[in-house]
């Protein structure tokens, strides 16, 4: 997702709304490191110390490892001091980030260009249909919602209010209604009037995997009849709040269709934001979006440093 108008807002504001969505993680990092690295030398201990920490914060073995490793690399043996470890970490976070922060870049060349947004039932999937479709709009794309998530009345009834909101129309049918059929119908009706984005939701039900994925299968096979390069982005939403069990999702899904990107959702509701770190290393998968609150503004593009220092709980100059 663009950087599409940010409602008059200035950059400043949403930095540090990012600080603030956060803080709970970043208290957690940053007060841990206080309280190994006050008058401390970098020896063996402290970086085992410091690795476990990473570690709790949901950095996961294999990136606290390699952070760890990097600051032993220049500062072995030395003095340092709590602001000097966390400003270090977070360059190297950075590093690791810089990759995977690419918006999710809409081709007015298609009309529409689909975009299939999937995860499990809480992850903040509709909510995050809804904001991408009012930041399009604010754009000047025209914007078509497909209520895709057929097995529950409330994703169709909430995807309904955001249609609204962003004013832009939504394709709905009765509750247990086929979604592939749904999604068909609004690609026709997308292609028909012109639509440049076609935002379809989809069902999250991952306590029946083998049926939810020959739903996701099917529903990717019947668009494919009117468009064969579509979905042209498969978008894969993620709750903050599950953490490490975020690894296992991302292979789930993974399974089941071809994701193209993730967007992470719920940042502020936790203390286990550094796994956005632990995804990035592990998968290499584009974080389109972070959020950090219900209000529309609160979903924006990913940005590696500005997240990387606010995670440390730095400022993001």
């Amino acid at each position: 997702m663009s950087d599409t108008g940010d409602m008059g807002e200035k950059k400043g504001g949403w930095l540090s709304r990012l600080k603030q969505g956060l803080s709970r993680s970043s208290s957690k990092i940053a007060d841990g490191i206080t309280g190994l690295f006050t008058k401390r030398k970098l020896d063996e201990a402290a970086l085992e110390e410091l690795e476990e920490l990473l570690i709790t914060a949901d950095l996961g073995v294999t990136t606290a490892a390699r952070l760890t490793a990097n600051l032993a690399k220049t500062r072995f043996n030395q003095d340092v001091d709590p602001l000097e470890v966390r400003a270090a970490l977070a360059d190297d976070m950075a590093e690791i980030l810089a990759p995977v922060a690419r918006p999710l870049e809409i081709d007015r060349a298609r009309r529409p260009h689909v975009v299939l947004v999937c995860g499990v039932n809480g992850s903040g999937k509709t909510t995050t249909i809804g904001k991408m479709a009012r930041q399009y709009r604010d754009a000047g794309l025209k914007v078509l919602l497909a209520a895709g998530d057929t097995f529950r009345a409330a994703a169709i009834e909430q995807l309904q209010v955001w249609g609204e909101r962003a004013d832009s129309p939504v394709v709905a049918k009765d509750l247990g209604a086929d979604s592939a059929g749904l999604a068909f119908d609004a690609l026709e009706r997308a292609r028909r009037e012109g639509f440049d984005v076609l935002l379809i939701d989809t069902a999250g039900r991952l306590q029946n995997k083998k049926d939810l994925m020959a739903e996701l299968a099917k529903v990717v096979r019947v668009i494919r009849k009117l468009d064969e390069t579509a979905p042209h982005d498969c978008l894969l939403v993620l709750d903050a709040t599950v953490g490490q069990n975020a690894h296992s999702q991302v292979e789930t899904f993974r399974d089941m269709v071809d994701v193209t990107g993730l967007a992470m959702t719920k940042l502020d509701g936790t203390a286990r934001g550094g796994v956005v770190v632990a995804l990035a290393e592990r998968f290499g998968l584009p974080m389109h979006a972070i959020g950090v609150g219900e209000g529309i503004n609160d979903l924006r593009p990913f940005e590696a440093r500005a997240f990387a220092r606010s995670l440390m709980g730095l400022d993001s100059v």
